[in-house]
């Protein structure tokens, strides 16, 4: 008699605590942070630093409180999952399915930027190529192991990292002591000599303030690690205690570094300012160099990506909120159907971008940008709503609460609503503050139907 082999039921926790790190790191460090600096620079000039410290006091308070509800509830869905405990059902399908777009558009973004990335050594390869194959390897990568999936995304990650921490200490040895000025030190006077540090005034900082937390987008991914960690009452905190720090001193120490070395309005908003650091200290190819380091960062998205959108799927299929097959594993424990179906979605993003006019595809995007905003607030929200769950007792006994509850959680909630002022206000932000609801919309219309065909 032949027996038929059982399907495994769970993810596998094979994601140690420097996969873990390592992932938060490369979901927030990503390519506007080469590229597009430049653009938030002539927004704030120097004051720009203010924004990015408020904006990594958000990000401290968002991670805590994340970290608080995965530590008591380690689970692949995170935000989904407690949506769904915390708030209801309808929430968990919306905050799910508004995730998997957000990674889904995002990525599709990312894998065309791989092609032109690629174009660079290779001008007469045609885009879709190196795209496709972006595509095939991170899918074979997510469907192998979890172990691969992490082990791929630290190395990625560390590419992104070495690139900053070469610029933080070059940068400093130009300041200090010449090196590439002659041997004549820098200083810093360039942070205040043109228009002040605050040349744009308050509103400088406020008005660079969504491009500084949209840079961040991606550090909840953490929480999507929470089903797959090993131990995650000690990873967890650890890892997002020591991500929080080393991702303000990255962003923080590489603009501190860039607008001593160049006046802020000398900045070009076309081109990467790492370049122009980097051919300054005499490193030739640099643009070859950061060419490299933007191709592994959109590699390391569409890697992240993939596998987020595979664990939601898994999740939204264990809620009875997706197809179930999407929950179906493979001998590797991992969500196999959710992993092919995403990537097969990137692989017609691709095509679709080509085909479909540009006004089009940034409707799409804007999505995408409603999409964070609701996730962030939804974590906030089940943070406050777990803590009233609890007995004081229950309370005493966290292993890691959010500090400052409940005015951490209401700072949180105030500077997202004021990021959604702000957005209104730029004529190429506000698009998802129009999209965006009618999505949402859409997704509450498909649960009520859902809703009613199961009745």
């Amino acid at each position: 008699m032949v027996h038929k082999r059982e399907e495994p039921r769970e993810l596998r926790r094979g994601l140690k605590e420097r996969h873990i790190q390592l992932i938060a790191l490369g979901g927030s460090i990503g390519v506007g942070l080469f590229l597009g600096s430049a653009t938030a620079i002539q927004a704030a000039g120097p004051s720009l630093l203010v924004s990015y410290l408020l904006g990594g006091v958000v990000v401290f308070c968002l991670l805590r409180a994340l970290g608080e509800v995965a530590v008591a509830y380690p689970v692949a869905g995170s935000f989904s999952a407690y949506a769904h405990i915390f708030i209801g059902p309808l929430a968990g399908y919306v905050t799910g399915w508004m995730y998997w777009f957000m990674w889904i558009v995002t990525g599709m973004a990312e894998i065309t930027a791989v092609g032109m990335y690629v174009n660079f050594w290779m001008p007469e390869l045609p885009q879709w190529i190196p795209a496709l194959v972006a595509v095939l390897i991170m899918t074979a990568v997510n469907l192998i192991a979890v172990e691969v999936y992490g082990e791929v995304e630290f190395w990625f990650a560390l590419i992104k990292v070495v690139a900053i921490v070469l610029l933080i200490i070059g940068g400093l040895g130009m300041i200090i002591f010449g090196i590439g000025n002659g041997g004549v030190p820098i200083g810093i006077s360039h942070l205040w000599q043109h228009g002040g540090f605050f040349p744009q005034g308050a509103s400088g900082v406020l008005m660079a303030l969504s491009m500084v937390l949209f840079s961040y987008v991606g550090i909840e991914v953490i929480g999507i690690t929470a089903g797959e960690a090993k131990d995650p009452s000690k990873t967890l905190p650890a890892a997002i205690d020591k991500v929080f720090w080393r991702i303000v001193l990255f962003y923080v120490g590489s603009l501190y570094v860039i607008m001593s070395i160049y006046p802020w309005t000398e900045i070009s908003s076309v081109g990467s300012p790492f370049v122009s650091v980097f051919e300054k200290l005499g490193i030739g190819n640099a643009a070859a160099i950061m060419n490299l380091v933007v191709l592994s960062a959109a590699l390391s998205s569409c890697n992240s990506g993939v596998f987020s959108t595979g664990r939601m799927l898994y999740t939204l299929a264990m809620q009875k909120e997706a197809p179930a097959f999407l929950g179906r594993l493979n001998s590797s424990h991992v969500p196999v159907y959710g992993v092919l179906l995403s990537s097969a979605c990137l692989l017609v993003g691709v095509v679709l971008n080509y085909f479909i006019p540009a006004k089009v595809f940034t409707y799409v995007t804007s999505v995408g940008t409603f999409a964070c905003l609701w996730v962030w607030a939804i974590i906030i929200i089940v943070q406050i709503k777990f803590r009233r769950s609890l007995s004081p007792a229950q309370t005493a006994r966290l292993g890691f609460p959010m500090p400052w509850y409940p005015f951490s959680g209401i700072f949180c909630l105030a500077m997202l609503a004021l990021v959604i002022v702000i957005m209104g206000q730029d004529a190429d932000t506000s698009m998802a503050l129009l999209v965006g609801p009618l999505w949402l919309l859409g997704l509450v219309f498909l649960y009520w139907r859902r809703s009613r065909n199961i009745k």
